[in-house]
């Protein structure tokens, strides 16, 4: 707890637009991938899975929802506040903003963590649209990491 309470007192130096650009792409993807889950998930409909098997058994199975919204739901949420800091960084400049959007990246990596741990070890089969969140959580999380190891002084292992 220590560590993070350092971490938010310290400022960001000038993180460049290219890597704020590019987790608002990443971003942006997971929030399209995460939101089309959520949308077919209120029409009553299992997107098609080509890829692998196993997405109806995990999008309609009984850890697709919480209290009968969508899991899918928190992950639109969850990239829609990404973006919203991300943009409001670019937009002002304000380092906080873009300080908050990456601290939310590891809620986002350990919600993809057990996500996935799901899939291979309880319900035994696997969504590629999960799978494809997860990733792009992960993407976000390392980016996130690097950025504050580079940007912020720190190295990760003290994080």
């Amino acid at each position: 707890m220590q560590n993070l309470k350092h971490l938010l007192k310290q400022p960001l130096s000038e993180v460049p637009n290219k890597i704020a650009v590019f987790l608002l792409i990443v971003a942006l993807f997971g929030f399209v991938d995460s939101t089309y889950l959520t949308v077919e998930h209120f029409q009553g409909r299992v997107p098609p899975c080509s890829i692998v098997a196993g997405c109806e058994k995990v999008l309609t199975g009984p850890y697709s929802t919480v209290y009968g919204m969508p899991v899918a739901l928190g992950g639109s949420i969850y990239y829609f506040l990404v973006l919203v800091g991300i943009s409001g960084f670019l937009e002002s400049r304000a380092h906080k903003h873009l300080k908050w959007a990456l601290l939310l990246t590891i809620l986002g990596f350990m919600a993809s963590l057990w996500f996935i741990f799901l899939q291979v070890f309880i319900i035994h089969s696997y969504c590629a649209y999960c799978m494809g969140s997860a990733l792009t959580s992960t993407i976000l999380f390392v980016t996130a990491m690097n950025v504050f190891a580079k940007y912020q002084g720190r190295k990760i292992s003290n994080f």
